[in-house]
């Protein structure tokens, strides 16, 4: 058996035993009749635009990575780039700290004959982007904000501030080697031979050379965001839309049930900060400490009706999401890489 097969195979299993341990933390000693009862009785209406806004969520980072092609010259159709959207996001979500995300991405941008280098900038674009949401917004209820959180977070406040510490240190990271590629070639190789010398790792000059290479993608990164700011602009407008998008889900099931008394804004920040402690754990989609902080975060909410709720919040926005772009990236290896060449802007 292969290493990546291996690891695919640990992954899956790590999936479902997670999936099976949160199943069990979230419904053990709960009447499941009551719960079927109260999902039963809300609005369907409302779940409709809740999974409208899975797609959404799905189909705004195809709108950023095809922008991002298309101003390095390569055109590549909106469908296609659906399919390698939701490839990143189904192997994001099965992977511990979504590690198998971007690099199937780039497998499959690489299929349709997208150099591998410009691959590389435009989802370091995204990922970073896509951070600067959960940083922004962490940043913003930490400062303004922090006696809701405490109220709503109570002892799993702590959450909270490792997420956002996380987040916070990965973003910067990531910016880092963006915009200071010599400070962060020279950490890197001086990482190297510190490690090398107390014997962690064996010398292999084969490794240093692909960090170094790896560096330099950073540096070609840091070029491309130094001339294209008004599109990097664009590009995070569209992604706090995205993301919100995946947010307000809660408040479409807020309003499923009837209730009234919380805005969109409450619930969609209630949501957003969940993310915050949530995104940097490794574990594949979060499982387990979303629902027990949707649990918690929303109990002053939903009532009696959290776990409902959490039941129906958390099937679109993850469950749902997961299945639909399953089913995209099957759709993905029969399609992408099949036609004899792509169209490219001169």
């Amino acid at each position: 058996m292969s290493k990546k097969v291996k690891q695919a195979v640990l992954d899956a299993l790590l999936f479902v035993g997670l999936l099976a341990l949160t199943l069990y933390m979230v419904f053990h000693g709960e009447d499941l009749g009551d719960i079927r009862d109260a999902i039963r009785d809300c609005d369907e209406r409302w779940l409709i635009p809740a999974v409208a806004c899975v797609l959404v969520f799905i189909g705004g980072e195809s709108v950023i990575i095809r922008l991002l092609l298309r101003s390095c010259g390569i055109k590549l159709g909106g469908c296609r780039c659906f399919l390698v959207s939701s490839a990143g996001f189904f192997f994001s979500a099965v992977t511990p700290s979504a590690g198998g995300g971007q690099p199937m991405q780039v497998y499959f941008l690489s299929r349709e004959k997208v150099p591998v280098p410009v691959a590389a900038v435009a989802l370091m674009a995204v990922t970073i982007t896509y951070k600067l949401v959960l940083v922004a917004v962490g940043a913003a209820m930490a400062l303004f904000r922090l006696d809701w959180l405490r109220a709503r977070f109570d002892n799993m406040m702590f959450l909270f501030w490792i997420g956002l510490a996380l987040t916070v240190g990965f973003t910067a990271l990531l910016l880092i080697l963006v915009f200071h590629p010599s400070l962060a070639k020279a950490a890197m190789d001086g990482g190297h031979r510190l490690l090398v010398r107390l014997r962690i790792l064996r010398h292999k000059q084969s490794r240093r050379e692909k960090l170094l290479d790896a560096m330099e993608r950073y540096h070609e990164t840091a070029a491309y965001f130094k001339t294209h700011m008004g599109l990097m602009v664009l590009v995070q407008l569209i992604t706090f839309a995205q993301r919100f998008a995946l947010f307000t889900v809660p408040w479409l099931v807020y309003r499923a049930f009837g209730l009234t008394g919380h805005g969109w804004a409450d619930i969609a920040l209630a949501q957003a900060v969940i993310a915050v402690a949530a995104d940097m754990l490794p574990l594949p989609g979060g499982m387990g400490v979303t629902e027990a902080l949707f649990l918690t975060v929303f109990a002053p909410v939903f009532g009696e009706l959290a776990l409902p709720a959490m039941v129906l919040s958390r099937g679109a926005d993850f469950y749902c999401r997961l299945l639909i772009s399953a089913a995209f990236t099957a759709a993905a290896f029969l399609v992408l890489g099949r036609r004899k060449g792509r169209e490219v802007e001169s």
